[in-house]
């Protein structure tokens, strides 16, 4: 159940009562967007984040019908290095079994954990490219951290449109407190990351954030000053952007 919706600068924020209702309505209203520019455009190329966070989101999506997924190009927005391959914990592996492999996408774009990081950057920024990005469905880190913009490497005026990043404590933090990883040292300490202006210029943003871990990084979005300090908040500059968040999560915003 919808139980709020109000605009925070060009942001629309919606609040839900439980996790599930935000899923659905978020991969509802992500269905409608995509059957739109399908009926408008040949190809549609879609960004995807890779998190607990989005499970009831690509549950939706995967059973929603009237989509034409073999006109649909998939990336995904980061990427640890030195994990193994066939490792669980990919971001690549994780959408594998959520989505990719569920669906008849045209083509899906991976993030190859089997390259070095400088031939994934090569191979990447050619990929982004040739495929504009029209819509990203992403979530926000518990720093604040968009994709792996944690606070420390965001940049909204990055030249680069993914580059390599050491995560900070609080993000590799996450990834136990997500069930990723069982310890902090198992959490690989770089990855490769889209950068900020690579999210920003899609035309469309879907933002899942569910869960009470996330409540004080909603709260910064929302409320707090615009910055790199909180790398969400560049989402409040974007003409269409829809932040879906439920009771735990938006505890501070209600």
């Amino acid at each position: 159940m919808l139980l709020n919706q109000f605009y925070t600068d060009l942001l629309a924020v919606k609040l839900f009562d439980n996790r599930k209702a935000l899923g659905e309505a978020a991969g509802k209203e992500a269905a409608d967007c995509l059957r739109d520019l399908l009926s408008r455009k040949e190809e549609v190329t879609v960004l995807f984040a890779a998190a607990p966070s989005q499970n009831e989101f690509l549950a939706y999506l995967r059973q929603a019908g009237d989509i034409d997924w073999s006109r649909v190009i998939a990336l995904h927005m980061d990427e640890y290095v030195g994990l193994a391959h066939d490792a669980p914990q990919g971001f690549g592996n994780f959408l594998r079994r959520s989505i990719f492999d569920m669906l008849p996408f045209k083509d899906v774009l991976y993030i190859d954990a089997g390259l070095s990081p400088e031939g994934n950057m090569a191979r990447y920024d050619h990929l982004l490219s040739c495929y504009p990005i029209d819509v990203v469905f992403m979530g926000i880190g518990e720093n604040g951290h968009i994709a792996f913009n944690d606070p420390h490497v965001a940049d909204f005026h990055d030249p680069l449109r993914i580059k390599q990043v050491r995560l900070d404590e609080k993000c590799r933090n996450q990834q136990v407190h997500d069930g990723c990883f069982q310890t902090l040292e198992e959490v690989p300490e770089y990855a490769l990351s889209l950068t900020c202006p690579v999210l920003f210029g899609a035309d469309r943003l879907f933002c899942i954030v569910p869960a009470a871990t996330k409540a004080e990084a909603v709260r910064n979005t929302v409320l707090g000053p615009v910055g790199e300090a909180c790398p969400a908040t560049i989402l409040r500059r974007h003409p269409a952007a829809t932040l879906y968040v439920d009771q735990d999560s938006g505890a501070y915003i209600r």
